[in-house]
C-alpha cells in the first residue's frame, strides 16, 4: 500500500476514496490551485491563502510531499529560495480543480463577484473559457495584478495561462482582481474602465474586448428547494 503521510483514512479501497485520502483534507486542493501556475515559496502560499495558519500549511505541505503530489526544491542562484511545486502527477489535478470551479459557480448560494486572489482569478479564466465563443481567434494578453505578471493565450479554441511576462502580447492590462472580475463577467468595458482610472492598458483594446468576450459564466443550478 502506498503511504499517504496522513493519520486518517477512509479505509475504503475505491480509488476515489484513496484520492480523497491524499487531497481531501481541508486546504489541500486550494494549495494545488495556487501551485497550478507554477512554484511558490511558503510565504507566497501564505499570502494567497490568508486564512490558513502557518502550522496547518506546513502540515498540509508535508502530507502532500509525502504523497507525491508536490515537491520542495531550491531555486538556482541568484534566487536561492526554497519553493513548492506540483509533480507531474499533481499537475494532473488541474482539470479537477477547473471543473470544481465550473460546478461551484453554478451554486445558487455562491456569491459571484467577490474578490479573488490572482491565481484563482486567472484559473477562473480557464474554467469559464467558452471555446465556441473563441471561434478561430488567436489572442495573446498580458495581465499584471499586484505587481505579478501572467500570460493568457487563446489559440485553436483552447486557453493556456502561465505565470510570467508575455512576449509581444496583443494587449497588456494592469488592474485589481475586482476590476478584472467586472471586465470578465460583469460587462465592464476596458475603455470605460481606463477613462475612470480603474485600469491601465496598452495595445489593442479590441483584443481585450475579444478576450473578455470568450469568458462565460454558466447558468445557475436548481435554486434553493425551500424557496422553490
Amino acid at each position: 500500500m502506498v503511504k499517504t503521510g496522513k493519520k486518517r483514512s477512509y479505509e475504503d479501497y475505491c480509488a476515489a476514496a484513496h484520492a480523497l485520502d491524499i487531497i481531501g483534507e481541508r486546504w489541500a486542493l486550494l494549495i494545488v490551485r495556487d501551485l497550478l501556475l507554477g512554484p511558490k515559496r511558503f510565504s507566497d502560499l501564505r499570502n494567497g491563502l490568508s486564512s490558513i495558519s502557518p502550522n496547518v500549511l506546513t502540515q498540509r505541505l508535508n502530507e502532500m510531499e509525502s504523497s507525491g503530489v508536490i515537491i520542495r526544491r531550491k531555486l538556482p542562484r541568484p534566487a536561492s529560495a526554497w519553493v513548492y511545486e506540483l509533480t507531474p502527477w499533481g499537475q494532473e489535478l488541474e482539470p479537477l480543480v477547473l471543473q470544481l470551479a465550473r460546478w461551484g459557480v453554478r451554486s445558487p448560494f455562491f456569491e459571484r463577484g467577490r474578490a479573488l486572489g490572482p491565481d484563482a482569478l486567472l484559473l477562473s479564466f480557464k474554467a469559464m473559457f467558452d471555446p465556441s465563443a473563441a471561434s478561430d481567434q488567436t489572442l495573446s494578453i498580458g495581465v499584471r495584478i499586484q505587481g505579478e505578471d501572467f500570460h493568457a493565450h487563446v489559440k485553436n479554441r483552447q486557453m493556456t495561462v502561465t505565470r510570467g511576462h508575455a512576449q509581444a502580447p496583443d494587449a497588456m492590462i494592469e488592474a485589481s482582481t475586482q476590476i478584472l472580475l467586472n471586465l470578465a463577467y460583469g460587462g465592464l468595458d476596458p475603455d470605460t474602465a481606463a477613462q475612470a482610472g480603474m485600469i491601465r492598458y496598452s495595445g489593442d483594446v479590441y483584443a481585450l474586448r475579444q478576450f473578455f468576450a470568450v469568458l462565460k459564466l454558466p447558468e445557475l443550478a436548481m435554486g434553493d428547494p425551500d424557496h422553490a
